[in-house]
């Protein structure tokens, strides 16, 4: 199942000469996990709460891949350039029910409660 690393970017002005190496050296090692970008440094259109910052979102085939990318000697060279708030996150399946969740945990709280 597809996963996706995310990172929440903190507005900190023009890119510095790290955070242009990060950008110029971050695909090369995504590459070999299969990892692409999906958004890249994109503002965010807040629609409730709070967001400052943009927004990067990657796609791993696995969570698996995902997790050994942000693992690898290549990736963690990089990390200290750039990393800021990144977390790792499996997709859902294409048929994915989101009614049929609601009531399996419904299912779940009857049972247990």
């Amino acid at each position: 199942m597809t996963a996706y690393a995310i990172a929440h970017l903190q507005p900190e002005g023009p890119p510095n000469e790290e955070v242009l190496e990060y950008i110029e050296r971050i695909q090369s090692t995504m590459d070999p996990h299969g990892g692409r970008f999906l958004v890249h440094n994109t503002p965010v259109e807040v629609m409730e709460g709070g967001w400052a910052g943009a927004v990067v979102v990657l796609e791993f085939p696995t969570i698996e891949a995902a997790r050994t990318w942000f693992a690898s000697p290549a990736y963690q060279e990089l990390a200290p350039l750039r990393t800021r708030d990144v977390v790792l996150v499996d997709g859902v399946a294409r048929d994915y029910d989101a009614a049929a969740t609601a009531a399996a945990i419904r299912a779940e709280a009857l049972r247990s409660g």
